[in-house]
């Protein structure tokens, strides 16, 4: 009898070891950092459309903390995509635009996320749309590179959906194609129908629901559910790092037909709008290229007006699209949330669900990314972190992007220099930390606001001052670009940015503070200061400037009482005495 009750025991703490595998220490939680691509503000728990639907997202933002006003340091995939997985922002490694970063004379030299993961003894795993330009050596493994499939076959290449109109279909098979993945192909040339692979292609089967093939997006949540279970039940104490990159609701937005059926057309509310709302605004006088046409947001505005006959119906149309494709990936969210829960791992697994910029539907007469607009800019930040983050709540305080690498350094404990040599940079961005153990009080050791800049052109390429900047504020939104013409924007009591405050005098002063929050940070260069009319001399690019605020909040860093703070005193305060940076 005390024999089989002794093996009962042993059996039901092997059991235990097992459900609690990858890592029970809880200074080394897992990590699973969950990105989509081209996501704004429309998840239902954000509000930004009245008729979205993301019951997955709104479920973990009860066990977590909603970030009200995050926000792209880069509107565009790779620019974005490169700072978040180093912490350096574009204008600090000069990672501009469209450009390889690990080619980067900075960013090559310093760790990514994953590297640093990986030196301080993580497993490092991913799988889909994680850096925009993919460096294998960086993980431990990786299941599935980017596939923005499914995408339309037309029997001989890739092409856009033929059941979108001309001209909007003639932009090409990604930014010109959308709607559901339709199982009748009546009409269509012998071959054609929907595939997915990029390099490798595949076909689609799409003959029913219950039987049809999963696609790209659903594959990497039911891979990443695959792997949480493995290391869940891994007899190791090795901790888990998982990214995870789902594509939707990025162009060519194709998803099962179930998630159009949601968002009946007839029934759709247009997002909120004005007449004439372009007239107070400078994007197009900033930038020639856009003033030529040549800018994508607004001649896809205009392509998709001609192609459905009005801006009302051509934006429906597109608008359906987008919400199906919002839907599609909140529930690939939350199989990967659920694989959590599931696998008993959730009380020492951070979840960090977040995009890389959001969309302009229309707003403006604009219908892409890469403005510096409210729309392009702000994104979806959802954070847990068990045992720190208050459940439930929401911050007001902005953060951005940036700040999602030293926060992880700091709930995880991480240890050592995220650069790789001299040649590297420190990181840009502060822990988040306190905003999730007091997400009212707005008191963290980073800027009152987030940071946004649009890349004016290759031939301002690599000089920081010359490009089109945004500061976000809890309140305001201020624009200035590289011509000096400015936007103000007052959320309190404009939330859809109608009203261009920037001429009106009584703003001087808080457009100059705003105006001195950024190029405070950037590298001089002086006939670009004087074009945007910015008096000061010639100092270190912004980490520099972090520097300086963080000495504001804490004097105490000051260790040697000179009245300057360096940086190994930054760096030592910093760390605490736990030593973590």
């Amino acid at each position: 009898m005390l024999k089989n009750t002794l093996l009962t025991l042993f059996l039901f703490v092997a059991t235990l070891g097992q459900i609690h595998g990858a890592s029970s220490d809880p200074t080394r939680p897992n990590v699973v950092f969950i990105i989509c691509d081209d996501l704004n503000d429309f998840g239902s728990v954000y509000g930004g459309h009245p008729q979205a639907l993301t019951p997955r997202m709104c479920s973990f933002a009860e066990s977590a903390v909603t970030f009200q006003h995050a926000y792209s340091n880069n509107p565009v995939c790779a620019p974005s995509r490169a700072s978040i997985y180093t912490g350096i922002y574009p204008h600090t490694s000069n990672n501009l635009f469209w450009a390889k970063w690990f080619d980067n004379p900075v960013l090559k030299n310093s760790k990514t996320i994953m590297e640093f993961f990986k030196e301080n003894g993580y497993h490092v795993a991913g799988t889909g749309k994680n850096e925009h330009d993919h460096r294998p050596t960086d993980w431990s493994e990786y299941k599935s590179k980017t596939d923005y499939g499914p995408y339309w076959f037309d029997g001989q290449k890739r092409n856009a959906n033929p059941w979108v109109p001309a001209p909007f279909s003639n932009i090409g098979a990604i930014d010109g194609s959308f709607g559901p993945l339709r199982m009748d192909h009546e009409g269509q040339p012998a071959g054609a129908g929907w595939k997915y692979g990029w390099g490798k292609e595949q076909v689609l089967d799409f003959g029913s629901h219950d039987s049809r093939d999963l696609t790209p997006d659903e594959l990497n949540a039911e891979w990443a559910a695959k792997t949480l279970k493995r290391f869940a039940e891994d007899t190791s104490t090795q901790p888990l790092f998982l990214a995870v990159g789902f594509v939707r609701p990025h162009t060519p937005i194709h998803v099962p037909q179930e998630y159009f059926d949601r968002f009946p057309v007839d029934k759709l509310l247009l997002p909120e709008g004005i007449p004439n709302d372009l007239d107070d605004t400078y994007l197009k006088s900033a930038d020639p290229s856009v003033g030529n046409g040549d800018d994508k947001g607004y001649r896809y505005y205009k392509l998709l007006e001609e192609s459905y006959g009005s801006s009302e119906q051509g934006i429906k149309a597109f608008l359906r699209a987008y919400l199906a494709g919002v839907a599609a990936v909140d529930e690939c969210i939350g199989n990967v949330i659920d694989a959590v829960e599931d696998n008993g791992l959730a009380d020492n697994t951070i979840i960090i669900v977040t995009s890389d910029h959001g969309w302009d539907m229309g707003q403006k007469g604009y219908l892409f990314k890469n403005t510096l607009w409210e729309d392009s800019a702000r994104i979806p930040m959802i954070i847990r972190a068990p045992g720190i983050s208050q459940a439930g709540q929401r911050t007001q305080q902005p953060v951005s992007l940036i700040d999602v690498y030293p926060t992880l350094i700091d709930l995880c404990n991480l240890q050592g220099d995220t650069r790789k040599n001299a040649q590297g940079a420190s990181l840009d961005g502060f822990s988040m930390r306190p905003l999730l153990t007091d997400p009212s009080s707005g008191n963290w050791d980073g800027p009152d606001g987030a940071l946004t800049m649009r890349f004016a052109g290759p031939k301002n390429n690599h000089i920081p001052a010359k490009q089109h900047w945004a500061y976000r504020t809890e309140r305001y939104r201020y624009i200035i670009y590289n011509n000096g013409k400015e936007e103000l924007y007052d959320h309190a009591n404009d939330p859809h940015e109608w009203d261009n405050l920037a001429s009106n005098p009584e703003f001087d002063t808080l457009k100059a503070q705003y105006k001195k929050a950024i190029f405070d940070q950037l590298p001089y260069n002086e006939e670009a200061m004087q074009t945007v009319n910015i008096e000061k001399e010639p100092s270190k690019a912004g980490a520099e400037f972090w520097k300086d605020t963080y000495f504001k909040k804490h004097p105490q860093a000051d260790a040697n009482g000179d009245g300057r703070l360096s940086w190994p005193e930054f760096q030592t305060h910093k760390r605490g005495p736990k030593g973590i940076l």
